[in-house]
């Protein structure tokens, strides 16, 4: 007898193969049969399955798909205190990536690496520190110990890379902040990633991008490394079934350098291994930089390499403020301003030269992929805090300065922001509009998605959680194939999101529906499917805020043949798996 046998359903295998009826037969967390409906498996009722089920679903008019496969997260810390990943888990993810740009909760030595990593994630990845100290014990040392934490308490699979920053510091202590490691400190810390590889990790993840300063505003231990190190420890990857690598550089934000190029080309060469990179922003206006980036999958592929470039199929939900650090401390010149004293800092924002200034670096072209967010005048006012500023809630930055008599764009958008922003003392909540929401833009972004050498993904679903959403992707671009722009087709995006990254990772028996794989399933209402828009939340632990985002549409999702998620709504079931590399992937090569 099946477990599970769901009728009916529109089938989207994830191969990329048109939708047809069919129904599918679930036991002990496999798919034992997948049956097509009628002759050739044309869309009528099915009628060929026969096996009785404890528990059979009708799902007639219903999609059923494989589960999505989440490449880029950073849930390392959020899965101690919310074992569901929400809410990747509502959006249909049933695995996850963590581990990304280098950065790991482990290995650790003593209680001062644990206060070094805690301040690290807070600034590189906007964990709340208060969280860090209060929900997570630290009390393990070794990366196999950090695991062992959290396995049978998982609501998804999850898989994890080994980060840079934290073996460079369990190495070298303090010194690796400032220093170069010598040849000794090399061998020592290619000794403990094969220690974390062993025990489970899927590979080796580092950045040395220019955006990563630590707790201390030091660039992070990684930054420090030579080209030496960085080949060393890919070497040491590939010496390891099922395993990958990520990496992160300055490059990822504007142009990459030659040394860039050849650095990751190397890195995939000495392990023999795909280096996926993130994130590709995707701007009509800067297409040249956007092709350049792309570049680097032809570079590599002809010296021996494969580098793989992520990108958003959608505009990820995200809030700024000049109160708090975020990606507008990364506009040329700006640090210094939004890095001052709250009175200091509002002394400035309202001087016209200083105002004319910012305005002007934030349009220089070393802004880079930030760039985006600076269309100040489609800026949404979200919560105000001062008498001057009622009312304000809701409307541009465009209407604010038409209404006070000015033309409502460039400097003058500008000016009025900053003067909005002073008179709430800097904690007015701004919903930035990206500036690259065109047709061009759309245009561009669905030419790059059919590039083998790109693959979607990059939501950072877990981090920068006051700050930004990217969990909801998979059920919003869904949604965009069947009622929006319609710039692919449904099975195209599902299989962008399922078995395109389950072959990049080498992850065994995911990614399809077919006999033989886990029955990882997300069923979902085609006329609804969707992503809630963006909304701020204070659920953390503490009442601490984050953005958040609902589902639309998906009625159930099953992970290991089990109902994890029903009408949109966690369950409670724990039955998700750490994804050890060797056991739950296999080798992908560079190059055969």
């Amino acid at each position: 007898m099946l477990d599970h046998l769901l009728k009916n359903g529109t089938l989207v295998d994830g191969t990329g193969k048109d939708a047809a009826q069919a129904d599918i037969g679930i036991k002990d967390g496999k798919i034992v049969s997948v049956t097509p409906a009628g002759e050739n498996g044309k869309a009528t009722k099915s009628t060929k399955t026969k096996e009785t089920a404890k528990e059979t679903h009708d799902i007639e008019g219903k999609v059923v798909c494989p589960g999505f496969i989440d490449p880029h997260t950073h849930y390392d810390a959020q899965l101690f205190w919310d074992n569901f990943a929400t809410p990747s888990n509502i959006h249909g993810v049933t695995t996850a990536i963590s581990g990304n740009c280098g950065f790991t909760l482990a290995p650790i030595t003593s209680d001062d690496d644990a206060d070094y990593i805690r301040k690290m994630m807070a600034q590189v990845e906007g964990m709340p520190l208060s969280v860090l100290e209060s929900e997570l014990e630290w009390n393990w040392r070794e990366f196999g110990d950090y695991l062992k934490k959290l396995e049978g308490n998982l609501g998804l699979d999850v898989g994890f890379l080994a980060g840079h920053s934290a073996i460079r510091r369990k190495i070298m202590g303090e010194r690796a902040v400032g220093e170069e490691a010598n040849e000794e400190e090399i061998e020592q810390m290619t000794a403990e990633l094969s220690k974390c590889i062993e025990a489970g990790a899927l590979g080796f993840s580092s950045s040395q991008s220019y955006t990563h300063t630590d707790g201390d505003g030091q660039p992070i231990p990684s930054r420090w490394a030579t080209k030496d190190e960085m080949l060393a420890f890919a070497k040491t990857t590939g010496e390891h079934e099922g395993t990958t690598l990520e990496y992160i550089t300055d490059g990822c934000m504007e142009r990459f350098s030659e040394e860039e190029m050849d650095m990751m080309t190397d890195l995939s060469v000495a392990a023999n291994r795909p280096l996926n990179w993130n994130v590709l922003t995707v701007d009509a206006k800067h297409r040249e930089r956007v092709m350049h980036q792309v570049s680097i999958g032809q570079y590599a592929k002809e010296r021996g390499g494969r580098v793989i470039s992520l990108t958003m199929p959608t505009l990820v939900g995200m809030n700024l403020s000049f109160g708090f650090y975020c990606a507008l401390v990364k506009l040329p010149d700006w640090e210094e301003t939004l890095t001052l004293p709250i009175p200091e800092r509002m002394k400035k924002l309202k001087d016209p030269t200083v105002q004319e200034f910012l305005y002007e670096r934030s349009q220089a072209p070393e802004a880079g992929v930030f760039l985006r967010l600076t269309g100040w005048e489609s800026y949404r006012i979200g919560d105000t805090y001062s008498e001057a500023n009622k009312g304000l809630t809701g409307k541009t930055v465009a209407e604010i300065a038409r209404d006070r008599g000015g033309s409502g764009r460039g400097l003058n958008a500008f000016e009025t922001l900053c003067d909005i922003v002073v008179e709430d003392k800097c904690e007015t909540i701004l919903w930035p509009h990206p500036t690259d929401d065109d047709p061009d833009s759309w245009a561009l972004r669905a030419e790059l998605w059919d590039d083998d050498t790109v693959l979607i993904g990059g939501s950072d679903a877990g981090a920068h959680l006051d700050r930004m959403c990217g969990a909801p992707y998979p059920t919003d671009w869904i949604s965009d194939t069947l009622r929006g722009k319609k710039l692919t087709t449904m099975e195209s995006a599902i299989q962008k999101m399922t078995n395109a990254p389950a072959q990049l990772f080498g992850l065994k028996d995911r990614g399809i529906i077919a006999e033989g794989y886990k029955a990882d399933l997300v069923v979902f209402d085609p006329e609804t499917i969707g992503a809630e828009p963006v909304t701020i939340r204070d659920d953390l632990p503490g009442n601490q805020k984050r953005l958040w985002s609902g589902s639309q549409g998906v009625e159930k999702v099953f992970l290991n043949g089990v109902v994890t998620v029903k009408d949109g709504e966690s369950t409670g079931e724990k039955v998700g798996n750490l994804i050890r590399s060797g056991k739950g992937t296999k080798t992908v090569k560079a190059k055969s």
